[in-house]
C-alpha cells in the first residue's frame, strides 16, 4: 500500500499449547500505518491467539512481531504503549465511573490524562452523558462503548478490535465503524475480527482469512473481490427451457430450476453481452427480462476455508 515501513510487522509467528494444541503455523503479515485490515476466520482459526500474542497477552513459542519497530518481547513496554484493544470479553472494573475508568487507563502506559480528548472521545461514543455513572450500571452496549473509550484513551496508533461489534445494538455498530474511519483518516491502524463478514466488505481496506492457524491469505479488498468475486447473469426467459441449446453450449450456462439461463463470468473478465443475447435470439429464446449478481466476501470467504488453494 505505501513504501513506508509496516508499522506492524509479524514474522513466522509460532503459537504450540502445552497440550499440544497448534494454534498457529508460521504466520507472517505486515501491516501499513493508517490502513484497516479484517481477519476473518472460523472459531478456533486462530485469530484471537494472533490478536492476544501482539498485545503481549500470550507468548509466542516462535517467530517474532515488531509493532512501530519495537520487539514486543525485547522492547514490551514501548510497543504496548502503540497499542489499544477492545477484548471479545466484557472485562471492566463495576464500581468505577467511566471517567475514572479512562484516567487509568491512560495511567497504566504512563501518560497524563487530555481531559480534552477523553470529553471528545466519550462524545464521540454517546458516553458522555454517563460520564460520572459506574459501569456495573450500565447497559450491554454502553459497557462496551467504555471498553472501545478505555482502548482509545491512550491514543494508541495500532487499534485492535476482537469481534467488537457480536452482540450489539444497530446504532452502536454504525458509530464504531464512523470512530474507525476517522480514525484510519488520522493514520491509526485498525486490525479487526468480525462474524459480520459483510462489515468486513464494507469497511476494510484489506482482508486476511485464517484457517487452521494457517494465514490462507491477506489481499487488497477490492483486489480480491475482482478476482474471486465472479458475476452471475440471470437470464429470464419467456419460455423456460430444459436444457441449454446445443448453439449456446460453448458459453458458461446452466439452466436454473425455473427453467432460466444462469451465467457465470469471471469478474476480471466482462462477459460478451451483446454476442450471447445475439446467439440467444438466433436459438429462437425470448428475453423477458435480466438479474445479474455479484460473488459476495461471504462466498469467497466459505470457498477459501472449505476449499482451500482450489478456491483460490
Amino acid at each position: 500500500m505505501t513504501n513506508r515501513p509496516p508499522i506492524l510487522e509479524v514474522v513466522n509467528l509460532q503459537k504450540t499449547y502445552d497440550s499440544g494444541q497448534v494454534a498457529l503455523k508460521d504466520v507472517s503479515l505486515s501491516v501499513h500505518e493508517g490502513e484497516i485490515l479484517a481477519l476473518l476466520g472460523p472459531n478456533g482459526a486462530g485469530k484471537t491467539t494472533l490478536i492476544s500474542i501482539i498485545c503481549g497477552i500470550v507468548r509466542a513459542t516462535g517467530g517474532h512481531v515488531t509493532v512501530g519497530g519495537h520487539d514486543i518481547v525485547d522492547d514490551y513496554r514501548a510497543a504496548r504503549r502503540m497499542i489499544g484493544l477492545v477484548p471479545q470479553e466484557m472485562v471492566l472494573e463495576p464500581f468505577a465511573r467511566v471517567t475514572s475508568s479512562l484516567t487509568l487507563s491512560c495511567g497504566l502506559f504512563g501518560m497524563r490524562p487530555d481531559r480534552a480528548y477523553l470529553d471528545d472521545l466519550m462524545r464521540r461514543l454517546s458516553l458522555y452523558d454517563k460520564r460520572q455513572s459506574t459501569t456495573m450500571t450500565l447497559s450491554g452496549g454502553m459497557k462496551r462503548r467504555v471498553l472501545i473509550a478505555k482502548a482509545l484513551a491512550h491514543k494508541p496508533r495500532v487499534l485492535f478490535l476482537d469481534e467488537p461489534t457480536a452482540g450489539v445494538d444497530v446504532e452502536l455498530r454504525k458509530d464504531m465503524w464512523a470512530i474507525v474511519r476517522a480514525l484510519r483518516d488520522d493514520g491509526v491502524t485498525v486490525i479487526l475480527t468480525t462474524h459480520y463478514i459483510e462489515e468486513a466488505e464494507a469497511i476494510a481496506d484489506r482482508i486476511g482469512i485464517i484457517s487452521g492457524g494457517s494465514l490462507v491469505l491477506v489481499e487488497d479488498k477490492v483486489a480480491l473481490m475482482d478476482r474471486l468475486g465472479q458475476r452471475q447473469m440471470r437470464l429470464k426467459l419467456e419460455t423456460p427451457v430444459s436444457a441449454v441449446p446445443a448453439s449456446l453450449a460453448h458459453h458458461a450456462l446452466r439452466v436454473a430450476e425455473d427453467g432460466d439461463l444462469v451465467y457465470t463470468y469471471d469478474g476480471l473478465k466482462g462477459p460478451a453481452v451483446g454476442d450471447l443475447l445475439f446467439e440467444l435470439a438466433n436459438a429462437g429464446l425470448k428475453l423477458k427480462d435480466v438479474e445479474t449478481k455479484r460473488r459476495s466476501l461471504e462466498d469467497i470467504f466459505v470457498d477459501l476455508i472449505h476449499n482451500g488453494d482450489h478456491a483460490r
